[in-house]
């Protein structure tokens, strides 16, 4: 971008900052829209260029040149959706919502022109004499398929329609999100007695009793935010505020109020179907699945199917464990869902002499935080060196450059740990800038560099955890040590990634494949021989003894069975809102009951909605493809079963796993991709034998 002296929108501006990331602090809402209009002036001028060029089309001239058109406004808007995630503030909201429209429109602008299709439809059809590598006949592949999946092919009727669709679909999905986080920060659990606080553990006390003085309230404040509402429902002998704390977490969004989601998941699922009729489908999941590993709704039913049969039984098992247990403790009613994680946590206590509050102490942050990236260190050989140079979006957000030996800094990363009133719950990886190689000496958007030089990916790991209080440092759960594992396994694939093209490097790749990075580093959760060279208690240094680490082990498979129904009964719900083949109006608690039936071993709480908070569906990018999670589970049970052969740090899998998995990004079909690496397709049995499932099958 060049100096404009008379425009100082900094979204505008030359970036002079190190590695060129954006100034943060220099960036307001009200920058986003006029710059957004600028940005997508500038790509019409760029998709004009195309169309107008009067030589014959070719890869170079329409599709590279399609995929390098846009730069400024990609950069402009990741800025913008990703700080309305981790960062956000009414007003930001407000401008997200503003340019939401303005983007979707001009997307429909690009795959909607019939002269831009009609050259990219050329080059296609030419496919095979034109001599692509790989990762070009994986690019104009992409291209072309996604103008027909955005309604080139349709009539200019049916184009219409299919504009005013998605623009409304873009709005509705911000809005959802806006719903979610209002009704998350909108509750707080306020106590005010020692009673109350019975069977919580010190720690959790503290935590809530800084809220509560942060928020000029007497004694103790709980949040429905993943720190504070996890271990109250684990550890608190109330029942009754057990009872409270989940009814509220389970109603957001669904009070008949300002920010109920109900109506728009309603309209969300219809102009869904609606879509996927006017391009040729029957139901959305044939869409949405038709560029997936699973490619047909049987498919994801059947692979669903599958693994309800084998986790069934065990998950039966598990609650029937529960109940005894409960009742030896004198608990007599039906165990309701405000009373399972308590009574679970109690008996993995009891069976396993370990619970994650045990654990904590040998958690801190600042530790996890080191044996985390040193994971990277001892299986690619990466190092991390914090910047404080870098720009962040928030004081709390740390910056790093990545090394990569004698091939200097791959990448940024960026940590952002704690939850705040404008970050978005949950735990998730993002960019700000995608990895990629110049084509040419330079590119207006980004720093001026030689031909072919890589383009090095800024990732960001965005997570909500327990935060620090005067007398401790923050404290992580085993779960939440996990979470970190597995969000570092997306930065791992954005980081790593060695791509040309942009549009195909690191995440994006298809759904059902992106989670095997991220799942399979969770194993190492589990392992004595990674756990023995970091965990350490925060006051006197001692290391977790071996029989905790030895019964930590053994507790893998503790309710798994429960654990899997659970996730499947997910997959099931997505599947039934996007196989619907006609309009739904109908009551969705009851719709979602039925749904979810088959995999659900509790009752459901009166008056409860899932759907209309389930932000990876209706906000997340998750439509008909919730079912990946499990899918990716196969996939890293039986890679990591190779790194269980070889021994969990060798080099030489490792590299095989960054070389054929995490560098290669979408540049080459998964299948290809995973067969490279394991020289074999995936086999479902290294899953079973992990979640204990054939134990119980077996009755061993």
């Amino acid at each position: 971008m060049n100096q404009n002296i008379e425009n100082p929108n900094p979204l505008l501006q030359e970036w002079n900052t190190p590695f060129n990331i954006a100034p943060f602090e220099l960036i307001k809402p009200e920058h986003y829209r006029p710059a957004v209009e600028q940005a997508i002036e500038k790509a019409r001028r760029e998709i004009d260029d195309i169309i107008s060029d009067p030589a014959e089309p070719d890869f170079r001239k329409t599709i590279e040149a399609l995929e390098m058109a846009g730069c400024l406004l990609n950069q402009i808007t990741a800025l913008l959706f990703n700080l309305n995630s981790a960062d956000t503030s009414p007003e930001l909201q407000a401008a997200a919502m503003e340019v939401s429209p303005l983007l979707t429109n001009f997307a429909n602008d690009i795959t909607l022109n019939p002269a831009l299709f009609r050259k990219v439809k050329s080059v296609y059809d030419t496919m095979d004499q034109l001599g692509l590598n790989p990762e070009q006949r994986i690019l104009l592949d992409r291209k072309y398929k996604g103008f027909v999946r955005g309604g080139a092919a349709l009539s200019d009727n049916d184009k219409e329609k299919f504009r005013e669709i998605t623009v409304e679909l873009s709005t509705l999905s911000l809005k959802f999100e806006e719903n979610v986080l209002a009704e998350t920060n909108d509750f707080t659990l306020h106590l005010t007695s020692e009673d109350e606080l019975a069977g919580l553990p010190s720690g959790i006390r503290e935590a809530a009793a800084v809220l509560a003085e942060e928020k000029e309230a007497k004694g103790w404040l709980f949040t429905l935010h993943a720190p504070s509402f996890v271990p109250f429902m684990q550890y608190a002998d109330r029942r009754d505020l057990r009872e409270k704390l989940f009814r509220a977490f389970s109603v957001r969004a669904f009070r008949g109020n300002k920010h109920d989601n109900s109506s728009i998941v309603k309209r969300i699922v219809d102009l869904r179907l609606q879509l996927a009729h006017l391009l040729g489908f029957g139901d959305y999941a044939s869409y949405a699945l038709e560029d997936r590993m699973a490619s047909t709704p049987e498919e994801v039913n059947s692979f669903l199917q599958k693994l309800l049969e084998a986790s069934t039984p065990a998950g039966t098992r598990d609650l029937e464990e529960i109940e005894q247990y409960a009742r030896r403790l004198g608990h007599n009613a039906k165990i309701e869902r405000w009373d399972w994680a308590y009574f679970s946590e109690k008996l993995r206590l009891e069976r396993f002499k370990i619970d994650d509050e045990a654990l904590r102490p040998y958690m801190p942050l600042e530790k996890v935080r080191e044996a985390v990236l040193g994971l990277a260190t001892t299986l690619y050989g990466l190092t991390f060196r914090e910047n404080s140079e870098i720009p962040v979006y928030s004081h709390e957000v740390t910056a790093y450059e990545v090394h990569d030996g004698d091939r200097g800094i791959i990448a940024i990363l960026m940590l952002d740990f704690h939850p705040r009133p404008g970050k978005s719950g949950g735990a998730w990886m993002t960019g700000y800038r995608e990895q990629s190689r110049e084509p040419g000496a330079e590119v207006e958007g980004r720093r001026h560099v030689e031909a072919g030089r890589r383009v090095i990916p800024v990732v960001s790991l965005v997570m909500n955890f327990t935060r620090p209080t005067p007398a401790r440092p923050s404290l992580l759960s085993h779960s939440e040590m996990n979470t970190f594992l597995h969000e570092f396994g997306h930065a791992l694939h954005g980081m790593l990634s060695d791509c040309t093209y942009e549009s195909l490097a690191g995440t994006n790749v298809k759904r059902d494949f992106v989670e095997l990075p991220s799942q399979i580093l969770e194993n190492w959760a589990w392992e004595k021989e990674w756990l023995d060279t970091w965990a350490a208690h925060w006051q006197t240094g001692e290391k977790i003894p071996d029989e905790i680490l030895m019964q930590l082990k053994k507790s893998l498979t503790y309710n798994e069975g429960y654990a899997c129904m659970r996730q499947l009964s997910f997959g099931l719900l997505d599947m039934a809102w996007h196989t619907l083949r006609e309009p739904f109006d109908g009551d969705i608690v009851a719709f979602e009951r039925a749904a979810m039936a088959p995999a659900l071993l509790l009752p459901h709480a009166e008056g409860s909605c899932m759907s209309v908070s389930f932000a990876h569906l209706f906000s997340g990018g998750y439509a008909a493809g919730y079912y990946g999670y499990k899918w990716a589970e196969v996939l890293d049970a039986d890679a990591f079963s190779l790194f269980r052969e070889r021994g969990i740090f060798d080099r030489e899998t490792a590299l095989a796993f960054r070389k054929n998995i995490l560098e290669k990004g979408g540049s080459r079909e998964p299948d290809e991709l995973y067969q490279a690496f394991r020289c074999r397709e995936p086999s479902l049995e290294p899953l079973i034998e992990r979640s204990g499932f054939k134990e119980v099958q077996t009755g061993t």
